[in-house]
């Protein structure tokens, strides 16, 4: 099979040669080890929107400074309501926010205004010819965005902190920007159910600490529901980004209508094993996260977490392992070499399963 194949047909639970492996595209430079695995079936994931997001009423601009050795860019959002500012720090693959735009009750009514004025334009051209210019050892995936009240925990608008106190002071405040950003995520799901991407990521990060099962039920579930509705009418599918403990809100992710669960990270590193997110989510594709801590052990051991893995399920259809965080430099060529080793090993001596 050929890798974005493999993969498409694992996301279905259909029949595979093997456990599909798959790396988020910036993480793997180009490079002799990188050909190597793709040639051995490694499938690269191309991550992007469907849309392109615009805010034709939002001035913003930005300036990039030194402070020592880091590189802050501090960018303004000019609203009729007031200007919101964020200060952020590029860090290699991903960006640290040192501050967020809510810095007082008084900018509500900016925020408000910054989330009013989204509009959207599908760019389906360029996705389709992407996919045919990546080839069939990558996969395009589109993305929903965050969730609405997921926006406001770990999205520009809020730092967590400041979130959790408005919550509890001001929560009439954040359902205001909450319900906005409901009606604009509504815009959308057609608009990506009808791409030429054949999967979608709606949000993630959900910290069970913050969200509890009675707030994700109310505030997540139906945002899920309808997104997978809109996919389901057009045959694709719709997952999340689960990367933290899921044991609390196990049970009510198990009730929503998603069809994969992606990211999700067992045990050692969270609070769930791959066999109790089989048990919990049965009907889901389970693309996980190889545990990030393993890549510092030997690379015998690598191989042996990774066979191990496969051997707690009585069935590898639905499954594929996926990497969806920094593994140091030192360490992604043989440990991603031993993966693919121990997946494979593992479809030679079990072929029954798959």
């Amino acid at each position: 099979m050929e890798a974005r194949q493999r993969v498409e047909h694992a996301l279905r639970h259909e029949p595979v040669d093997r456990v599909p492996f798959t790396v988020y595209e910036y993480k793997l430079p180009q490079c002799a080890a990188e050909r190597a695995l793709r040639n051995r079936g490694l499938c690269g994931v191309m991550r992007v929107s469907t849309y392109v997001t615009r805010r034709p009423n939002v001035k913003e601009t930005q300036f990039t400074c030194r402070d020592g050795e880091r590189t802050l860019v501090r960018r303004y959002y000019e609203t009729p309501y007031g200007t919101l500012t964020t200060l952020h720090e590029p860090a290699g693959f991903t960006t640290w926010y040192r501050e967020r735009m809510f810095k007082r009750p008084e900018d509500y009514a900016a925020l408000l205004f910054y989330f009013q004025d989204e509009v959207y334009e599908p760019r389906n051209d360029w996705c389709l010819e992407l996919q045919q210019n990546l080839g069939d050892d990558y996969i395009v995936r589109g993305g929903f965005g965050l969730e609405p009240l997921q926006t406001l925990i770990t999205g520009v608008a809020f730092d967590i902190e400041d979130f959790c106190t408005e919550w509890m002071d001001r929560r009439d405040e954040i359902l205001r920007l909450y319900d906005v950003i409901v009606a604009k995520r509504r815009l959308v799901y057609d608009m990506v159910a009808q791409s030429p991407v054949m999967h979608a990521n709606y949000g993630g990060n959900v910290i069970p600490e913050i969200v509890s099962p009675t707030m994700f039920t109310q505030y997540y579930t139906p945002h899920y529901n309808e997104a997978a509705e809109a996919m389901h009418r057009s045959g694709k599918l719709v997952g999340c980004h689960y990367d933290d403990d899921c044991g609390p809100l196990a049970q009510v992710i198990g009730e929503t209508d998603l069809d994969y669960v992606e990211a999700f990270t067992p045990a050692p590193d969270t609070d769930m094993t791959l066999h109790d997110a089989r048990a919990a989510w049965p009907d889901k594709a389970l693309w996980i996260n190889y545990p990030s801590s393993v890549h510092l052990r030997t690379d015998e051991e690598v191989e042996s977490v990774a066979f191990g893995l496969l051997d707690e399920l009585d069935t590898c259809r639905g499954l594929l392992v996926g990497i969806t965080e920094d593994v140091p430099e030192h360490r992604w060529r043989a440990s991603f070499k031993a993966i693919m080793d121990g997946l494979d090993r593992h479809a030679s001596e079990h072929p029954e399963r798959y």
